[in-house]
């Protein structure tokens, strides 16, 4: 696929992300309302991308998002630094002292196992970053004179309030009017939506995916966020599927105008093991990546982030699309082993993984 790439050397970032980073509190074996203890990390679907491209991939990225000045803020600041993304485009509110103007954002969530699939219980009414306004980030200074070559947002971040899809549809504007190539995730997350109705949820995602030039998603999403639906798109994973789903990213290509339109296919037989794969369709034909049948699986929270980065990487890298495409899902494949919602995978183990699926032992 031909991408229109501003060069590296004018750029200062490869990728820019906007998005809300929250606390994730995972309790380990056990459950939310039975632990004593939880492990924490940082996790949210646009930032998950950024921070890929960083410690996988190797490429710059930076967020921008907005905490609470506080400790728990400072300690979002701390993880963002151990993740290696540019923390210099965060926005900082002052700390009214207990959250009543504006707080910082929890997620609990359980990896699942087994007949019990992942459970996640958000905590993120009135969060700094849901009250971002358009006209608080000069998106002009980031894309125009400071430079980035990519910039990746999605339907995380505009269902956390009114004003959110307003910061996306001025980020993407600006974006487009600098040659920076705009990536969206749809995510569809129903708890978001629950008040506004998904009638909204559609309102939102179709007014942005126009401006988009690489439009992510799995079947839920198109259907729940751009109100896209095609008979056979949520059978069981075969090929009669595939060929739903390739229907379905066609008429998205077609409606939107999108270069590059791709969807990730799961289906889950336990929490613990799910066949992965992806198609994405670039105006012209269908690539299809290597179907990992009973792949097994640790946490499979921010699997679809792991796959928008090892795509988003291959395609800031010239390669084809083909390859773009396996490069997502083996990263995807990995990032589901280990634990948290961000990838811990090398790029030698994802372009392992892309020539030999084995798991034989690395000395």
């Amino acid at each position: 696929m031909n991408l229109s790439l501003r060069p590296r050397e004018e750029c200062r970032w490869d990728l820019v992300a906007l998005g809300e980073v929250m606390l994730r509190f995972d309790p380990g074996e056990r459950r939310i309302w039975t632990t004593r203890s939880f492990e924490v990390s940082e996790g949210g679907g646009e930032y998950n991308v950024a921070r890929a491209l960083k410690r996988c991939f190797g490429l710059n990225s930076a967020v921008v998002t907005a905490f609470v000045d506080n400790p728990v803020g400072r300690l979002l600041q701390d993880l963002i630094y151990q993740g290696g993304v540019d923390p210099s485009l965060v926005r900082w509110v002052e700390d009214d002292g207990v959250g009543r103007e504006a707080r910082n954002g929890l997620n609990f969530t359980e990896r699942g196992f087994g007949v019990r699939p992942p459970l996640g219980c958000s905590d993120r009414g009135h969060t700094a970053a849901s009250q971002l306004k358009p006209d608080e980030i000069d998106w002009d200074d980031i894309f125009g004179r400071k430079g980035a070559r990519w910039f990746h947002t999605g339907g995380i971040f505009c269902g956390l309030s009114e004003t959110t899809p307003e910061v996306a549809l001025r980020a993407v504007e600006s974006a487009r009017k600098h040659g920076t190539i705009v990536s969206y995730d749809l995510n569809y997350r129903e708890s978001l939506w629950k008040s506004a109705g998904r009638r909204r949820a559609q309102e939102v995602n179709c007014r942005l995916a126009p401006y988009v030039d690489v439009l992510l998603g799995n079947e839920e999403d198109f259907s729940a966020a751009l109100g896209i639906d095609i008979e056979g798109a949520d059978e069981h994973l075969s090929q009669i599927e595939v060929e739903a789903y390739k229907r379905m990213l066609a008429v998205a290509a077609k409606k939107f105008g999108t270069p590059l339109v791709a969807v990730t296919l799961r289906k889950a037989t336990t929490a613990s093991r799910n066949d992965w794969g992806a198609i994405c369709h670039d105006g012209a034909e269908f690539f299809e990546s290597t179907q990992r049948k009973d792949l097994e699986i640790l946490d499979r929270v921010g699997g679809g982030d792991s796959f928008a980065s090892g795509l988003v990487y291959g395609l800031l890298s010239g390669k084809e699309t083909q390859w773009a495409l396996e490069c997502g899902a083996a990263h995807a494949a990995l990032a589901m082993t280990t634990p948290g919602d961000t990838s811990m995978a090398t790029l030698n183990e994802v372009e392992r993984l892309m020539r030999a699926p084995g798991a034989r032992i690395t000395r």
